[in-house]
């Protein structure tokens, strides 16, 4: 460039200062804002790591004589700890560093828990799967002629005659026929074992029989001076209730059978139940009244003088069904006459009523589903149906209708999968109610039902 080029030059910036540097602005700010310098942002500067890199950080590898093997392999396991192995001194920014990973992924994701899929929802069939005649059934709230014992044999007792139905065969067998003098049969009830049954009759007598060897064993007497509704196993305590309103507890392994006898019911004992664990007995009359008693204070008394636990007056109508919970110990349903209609739940520990429901019609049975949360109800006028209850919302799960009548009893099979109903219109019917538990789910059978081929008891 010669001289007069670089003369004119000189003479353009001292002429033009403020144009001159206008245009640098906007070369490096375009924007809105027109600043004149960069301020970093300084709380994002490590100032001592800078200091430490500048001055100390550098003697080690300036002086390596001073530096041993052991000393280096230690500032390294620090430098790493303090995270002191970068390459920038200032960050202009405010993004933190990545986080350090303490606990490797792998070891806590395979201890989480995957979320569970949602359970499918149960079919519930609305029909019957099976009915059968039941004729002579009498037609009384108040008696007790249906079970099923955990040998899976069906009793039923039809006017002065009592049958057994094998399920696991379809087989039906006549077990006794009671004089007319003595009859009707107006209770039955399995023993544990399966193989054992009791029946109570309206001349206050109670009979005990082998039905593997269709034997009478013997008779109970004395204890009662009318008819027996109601009867419960506790072992080898025999608990029966009658229309006298007295409870007895027989014990069949003796001579003397009587061994208790709780007083408190002023009309007849429709309902016994025994808690699972032995210790609580629960009883329902025809004075509206339900009792809970207890055994270790019954057994401490004279066996004239037991007193009840617990005396309920909230029902307005004979109580006849009962139910313990089998997923709560102290957990008992009750359900009301014709008058009450209602389904009530109790904690028989302190006694106080937890939940009341107004079914809407008299409560004849009741059974809880052991595999699932879940109460079933048999119910008379008007609508004879059996309702299907979510615990403890008391949602209506399904209404299960057929019967004509009121469905009076109710029978659960031993795999607590196929209830058993029976009604004043003379029909038996089962009802697939309770499904099948995922755990114990059989393999399809190829042959039909055992009972396919049947129509009447007998």
């Amino acid at each position: 460039m010669d001289a007069g080029s670089l003369k004119s030059a000189n003479n353009y910036q001292s002429k033009c200062p403020d144009q001159r540097r206008t245009i640098r602005e906007n070369d490096y700010f375009p924007g809105k804002d027109r600043l004149d310098r960069f301020i970093p942002n300084r709380s994002a500067m490590d100032f001592d790591y800078a200091h430490y890199m500048l001055t100390g950080g550098r003697k080690g590898k300036e002086n390596p004589a001073a530096s041993s093997p052991s000393k280096e392999a230690y500032r390294k396991q620090i430098a790493e700890t303090l995270n002191m192995n970068r390459t920038r001194i200032l960050a202009f920014k405010n993004k933190p560093p990545a986080p350090v990973e303490l606990i490797p992924q792998s070891f806590y994701s395979s201890s989480v828990q995957q979320p569970k899929t949602t359970k499918p929802r149960r079919h519930i069939s609305q029909s019957s799967e099976r009915t059968l005649d039941a004729p002579d059934l009498l037609d009384d709230y108040y008696l007790n002629l249906l079970d099923w014992g955990s040998s899976n044999v069906l009793a039923i007792a039809l006017g002065s005659t009592v049958y057994l139905w094998d399920a696991s065969d379809g087989s039906t067998a006549e077990l006794v026929t009671v004089e007319d003098e003595d009859g009707p049969v107006t209770s039955v009830s399995w023993a544990p074992d399966g193989r054992h049954i009791s029946i109570g009759l309206n001349n206050s007598d109670v009979q005990l029989w082998d039905s593997t060897a269709n034997r009478l064993l013997r008779t109970l007497k004395g204890g009662h001076t009318s008819r027996v509704g109601s009867l419960a196993w506790n072992n080898h305590i025999l608990t029966t209730g009658g229309m006298d309103g007295k409870i007895i507890n027989n014990d069949v392994r003796i001579r003397s059978h009587i061994v208790e006898t709780f007083r408190g019911h002023r009309q007849e004992v429709c309902g016994l139940k025994w808690s699972a664990s032995g210790q609580q007995l629960a009883s329902g009359g025809n004075d509206n009244l339900l009792y809970i008693w207890d055994r270790s204070a019954a057994s401490s008394n004279s066996p004239s003088q037991s007193q009840w636990l617990h005396r309920m007056e909230n029902h307005t109508a004979a109580v006849k069904a009962l139910a313990w919970c089998p997923f709560q110990g102290n957990l008992l349903a009750s359900g009301g006459g014709g008058s009450d209609r209602c389904i009530k739940f109790w904690n028989t520990h302190t006694g106080a009523c937890l939940n009341s429901v107004d079914t809407g019609s008299q409560v004849c049975a009741l059974l809880w589903n052991k595999n699932e949360r879940e109460l079933l109800s048999s119910h008379g006028f008007t609508q004879n149906q059996l309702i299907l209850w979510k615990y403890p919302s008391m949602v209506k799960m399904a209404e299960l209708t057929g019967h004509t009548s009121r469905v009076l009893f109710m029978a659960q099979s031993p795999d607590g999968c196929t209830v058993a109903s029976a009604a004043g219109d003379e029909t038996l019917r089962f009802w697939n109610v309770f499904g099948i538990p995922e755990v114990a789910k059989p393999a399809p059978k190829a042959h039909p039902e055992p009972f396919a081929h049947l129509t009447r008891i007998r």
